[in-house]
């Protein structure tokens, strides 16, 4: 059975949160991609027929496309691929299709990333893109159990202002956004409620939603 997409090793998988993985791809010839990107990823973790072909959309979670780049993949027990994603160990293929999206970060200007759940792979990629050119960044996450915590504190002591938020706490959520959305570019990465309560936190501190760089996730 053939694939559709150009075909890439997993280099590496690693834990990054509860039910969450950084799956480290290695990179294809001449492929390219800004901070929020994203790809369309293929497998068949069940077999060689082409019913068993298996493909979801992922955003990058790395700030930059080297030798490798990274994606972060929220793992759902009871799904099809995502938990096959999780158990590899490195040296496996998979297949790529992309970069797609126009939501994208060119290192230009200070930013504001924020995210709900799986979003906050992109949403650390952009804040790290913006520190490395020398831009300022804010990340506004809410999760109650966050990930890549390790990159989220670095940035953090690299000078970055970081609001991690429980799932519950619209409040505190909207309340950070009131008070950061001016604070350079906004993006926002999540699924539909979420990127829908961001909106309307924007518009109700007096921003403009749709200045925004919003990108659902279903």
């Amino acid at each position: 059975m053939e694939i559709a997409g150009t075909p890439v090793a997993v280099e590496s998988v690693r834990e990054v949160g509860s039910d969450t993985v950084a799956l480290e791809l290695e990179t294809p010839d001449e492929f390219d991609a800004l901070p929020g990107q994203f790809v369309l990823l293929r497998a068949a973790p069940e077999g060689d027929d082409e019913d068993d072909v298996l493909e979801r959309h992922y955003t990058l979670s790395s700030p930059s496309v080297g030798e490798t780049f990274e994606l972060t993949v929220g793992v759902d027990p009871e799904g099809d691929l995502s938990p096959w994603l999780a158990d590899l160990e490195g040296g496996e293929t998979v297949h790529v299709d992309g970069p797609y999206g126009t939501i994208t970060y060119e290192r230009d200007q200070d930013v504001v990333a924020v995210a709900g759940g799986p979003g906050v792979g992109p949403a650390v990629s952009i804040a790290e893109a913006a520190h490395e050119a020398g831009h300022d960044a804010v990340v506004i996450y809410q999760d109650d159990e966050p990930a890549h915590r390790e990159r989220l504190e670095a940035l953090e002591a690299d000078g970055a202002t970081v609001r991690v938020v429980d799932g519950d706490a619209d409040d505190e959520l909207a309340e950070a956004i009131e008070r950061h959305h001016e604070a350079g570019q906004l993006y926002a990465f999540g699924f539909e409620g979420f990127v829908t309560f961001v909106a309307d936190a924007i518009d109700d501190a007096g921003g403009d939603p749709d200045e925004a760089l919003i990108e659902n996730f279903g």
